[in-house]
């Protein structure tokens, strides 16, 4: 059984429509798109209840010390950690990390 849906019909500047004139299911890059803004609120929300809120100050400090870092590690390192972290994932088991299903 399919989950019940809603037709809406929205509008767009010029740049995001041809952005979405390029995906193959345009609907479904939508609603990833606001799937991953909605866990991005609700992780800002729940950080805040714990006392810990997202500032843009503080987003601003977090970027610049990972652009700082970025500058410091050399395109080996940065090759070494992607490999380490596909291997994690190849290794992981679980089904589903968060991805859409094909159901």
């Amino acid at each position: 059984m399919t989950k019940p849906v809603r037709k809406l019909s929205i509008s767009v500047p010029p740049d995001v429509a041809e952005r979405l004139e390029r995906e193959p299911n345009a609907s479904a890059y939508l609603v990833d798109a606001a799937r991953a803004l909605m866990r991005q609120e609700a992780l800002s929300a729940e950080l805040a209840h714990q006392g810990i809120p997202i500032t843009a100050e503080g987003v601003a400090r977090a970027r610049a010390a990972r652009a700082a870092v970025a500058a410091e590690w050399r395109p080996e390192r940065y090759q070494a950690v992607r490999d380490r972290v596909r291997r994690a994932v190849e290794d992981d088991d679980t089904p589903d990390r968060g991805r859409a299903s094909a159901a």
